[in-house]
């Protein structure tokens, strides 16, 4: 076919698409404030602790793990979300803290280096979650602890309302961490401002 090319790379973002990312990830660094603590809660963050933010948009919930932790990384597959989140990270002179381009079924870390591990509104998003489970738990070190914070969506909801999971897809998701070898899966829902959230919670072996 004309102008096909197999060996051509697709067409970069275009300035519609750049400022479209801009004003969401300015409207995610205002609103994911309750759920970052939300999931640092459910975590139980220790400042022994090293925390993975996979899907990490701009970044709010790994400045508040690195203020909480040893260090934090944020993880996230947008460079521009990543380059906002260094920017606000700088201005407000947050340390211990880094960031890498990357996604669920393929984080950019060495083997056990996280001691806790969180998604937060990000898994619905994922492309392949036995993949992101599998990575996660490569990621975490023995003993280490997965959060998965989503809001809860009621049966049959559309639009920006499904974004989130039903009670019985969070229950699945637990059978699935489970599946993936996980310990101590539990499910939680949790009223955080004016937000209801669910939270699918497990637990890496302690075998070495």
């Amino acid at each position: 076919m004309p102008g096909t090319n197999a060996t051509s790379r697709p067409a970069s973002p275009g300035p519609a698409s750049r400022a479209y990312e801009i004003m969401t990830a300015v409207s995610m660094t205002i609103r994911r404030g309750p759920l970052a603590r939300g999931a640092a809660d459910a975590a139980r963050l220790t400042l022994a602790d090293r925390a993975i933010d996979i899907g990490c948009g701009p970044g709010t919930a790994v400045r508040l793990a690195a203020r909480r932790a040893d260090a934090a990384t944020g993880i996230d597959p947008s460079p521009v979300m990543l380059q906002l989140a260094r920017q606000i990270s700088k201005f407000r002179r947050a340390r211990h803290i880094s960031w890498a381009e990357g996604k669920a079924e393929k984080l950019p870390v060495p083997d056990g280096q996280a001691t806790v591990a969180w998604a937060i509104s990000s898994v619905h998003h994922w492309d392949d979650l036995s993949a992101g489970l599998s990575e996660a738990s490569r990621a975490l070190a023995p003993g280490g602890r997965l959060v998965l914070v989503e809001r809860l969506a009621r049966p049959g909801a559309r639009g920006h309302a499904a974004h989130g999971l039903t009670s019985g897809q969070a229950e699945d998701l637990a059978r699935q961490l489970t599946a993936a070898g996980f310990l101590r899966v539990e499910v939680q829902t949790r009223k955080v401002g004016h937000r209801r959230l669910v939270i699918v919670r497990g637990e890496t072996s302690t075998a070495s």
